[in-house]
């Protein structure tokens, strides 16, 4: 099994000797980097091993010791949402060119595939950060519903030397599941793997390149399936389809360095350096003379030891400072602690504030809410906007659902299943308790008998086959986690139909106003639900 995690140092020293040769070709890829721009986590306050400022630093060394034109970079989605770098060019700095623009096209990257997470901040930004780089945007399976052609660019051919590199994007088709029709407006979304079968026949076909690599931000565990969708299928692609040499993945943030035996038996790299810019995977190409095949070499660096590049640093400094600025904004005071650990055990603090939110905002009966991170802890005292990140992770919308009663307990029934199935690994953000009823929840009982509904809160009887008013996050809204689907057993097609709002704007737009309009916000427990003991 092939795993090569380097230090770059150790990297450098590699390539080095291997430059010997004149004819080699370096690949350099970041993937999921979620706002990770400079080596500072605005949310927590603290500096950071990760960050495209290193990232820079490696792309120019590399460039320093082998032909600059010999050294690609590429970068695999999700770089529009997860630190407030990326929000605030999102949504309140519209009118300066998009930081993250600004700083692919400093460091000089080749090509940027499209994750879920740029899709979901809506055309308006997307469309925008696409049209001022000076670099395709790569998505060949998201089409263009009025020309029934790719909306983002499908392929780029990229000539290195003598020799010619062809490189697919794909992103997941899931993208229906988890975001409002809105935000995606005249787009569809096709399963990657007969579209990779489509666009390398044609690459082949028209260019004839030397070596093909696939750009996907989809992750390499196809057994996950999330409303019928297939969301993670990139090493399915490396042993179904004939053709690509290596497979860049991203989406699941899990680090993947290693070869799989393509359908034709050679051996196809597949590579993710998993989120946060805290490591590039990079892919070395030594050519031969007699025109053979290049001999592939994939690794995985990590950027602990390196130092953020001097010129990235001083050309976006007053960047820099304007998102600490927001950041430092101060929005109420809290006259007391919560922690996201305390909602693994019952109600808490923190789920009453966003399932208060909720109703407050939807009007409906009912909310289901997960919390999104374990490591959220909120002090006593000023809370600032970079709390207001720690308390609502994603850039989800609010929904309003028709449900029956029969509904939200199967939904029930499956959030619970995956909170306490400990045989799997489930993310904490499908742990969704409610507000709106009281009940209780049998840890003993078997999967599916778990939940008791004891009646709404205010007293009135829950009946299973009436109908209520459900919030919900758009994610949830779109069959996302499989509580709605598998759980209540409702197909995307009638999900669509039981959806009768969704908010113009993400949740934690709410959230800020929620707080805003509070001199002091004092945390508290409603006390609705508990978990049985024997």
């Amino acid at each position: 099994m092939h795993r090569f995690i380097l230090p770059l140092f150790a990297f450098l020293t590699t390539l080095s000797v291997k430059a010997s040769s004149p004819d080699i070709t370096t690949i350099v890829y970041t993937t999921d980097v979620h706002g990770s721009y400079f080596p500072y986590d605005f949310i927590k306050g603290v500096p950071t091993s990760g960050g495209l400022a290193r990232v820079a630093t490696v792309v120019d060394r590399l460039r320093s010791e082998n032909t600059p034109d010999r050294v690609l970079v590429l970068d695999d989605g999700d770089f529009l949402q997860g630190q407030p770098s990326a929000y605030y060019y999102n949504f309140i700095d519209t009118v300066t060119p998009h930081l993250a623009a600004r700083i692919f096209n400093h460091i000089g990257y080749n090509a940027i595939g499209e994750g879920n997470h740029d899709i979901e901040t809506g055309h308006a930004v997307y469309d925008r950060v696409a049209s001022q780089l000076e670099m395709p945007t790569l998505a060949a399976n998201v089409i263009d519903r009025t020309t029934g052609e790719p909306y983002f660019t499908p392929y780029l051919i990229q000539n290195v030397g003598s020799h010619k590199i062809a490189i697919i994007g794909l992103l997941t088709p899931a993208i229906p599941a988890w975001l409002p029709e809105r935000l995606w407006s005249g787009l569809e979304f096709q399963e990657m793997v007969p579209a990779a079968r489509y666009w390398i026949e044609k690459v082949r076909s028209e260019h004839r390149p030397d070596i093909v690599i696939g750009l996907f931000h989809s992750g390499h565990n196809s057994a996950q399936t999330t409303a019928g969708y297939r969301e993670n299928e990139s090493l399915e692609i490396a042993r179904q389809v004939e053709g690509f040499d290596a497979v860049f993945m991203g989406h699941d943030h899990r680090e993947y360095c290693d070869t799989v035996a393509g359908p034709d038996g050679r051996a196809v790299w597949a590579l993710n350096p998993a989120a946060n810019a805290q490591a590039v995977g990079v892919l070395n190409l030594t050519w031969s003379d007699n025109g053979d095949r290049p001999t592939l070499e994939g690794s995985i660096i990590k950027l602990d030891d390196v130092e953020p590049s001097a010129s990235f640093m001083a050309e976006f400094a007053p960047d820099f400072t304007a998102v600490k600025d927001f950041v430092e904004q101060p929005i109420t005071n809290i006259a007391a602690p919560i922690r996201s650990t305390d909602a693994l055990a019952g109600p808490s603090a923190m789920m009453t504030l966003l399932h208060e939110l909720q109703l407050d905002v939807t009007g409906a009966q009912i909310s289901l809410a997960a919390p999104l991170s374990l490591d959220t802890e909120i002090a006593e005292g000023t809370l600032t906007m970079a709390d207001m990140f720690k308390l609502y992770k994603y850039e989800n919308n609010l929904c309003t659902l028709r449900l029956t009663g029969r509904e939200i307990l199967g939904h029930l029934e499956e959030s619970y299943r995956q909170w306490l199935d400990t045989a799997t690994r489930y993310p904490l953000y499908n742990y969704d308790s409610a507000m709106g009823i009281d009940y209780t929840v049998d840890r003993n009982a078997e999967p599916g008998k778990r939940v008791n509904i004891l009646s709404l809160s205010d007293g009135t009887p829950f009946d299973l086959d009436a109908t209520y008013t459900v919030a919900v996050n758009s994610y949830r809204a779109g069959g996302g986690g499989n509580h709605l689907t598998l759980g209540a057993g409702l197909s995307r097609d009638e999900l669509l139909k039981r959806n009768i709002a969704t908010t113009p704007k993400d949740i934690r737009y709410y959230l800020i106003n929620y707080l805003r309009s509070q001199p002091e916000y004092r945390p508290h427990v409603v006390d609705n639900w508990h978990f049985l003991t024997r």
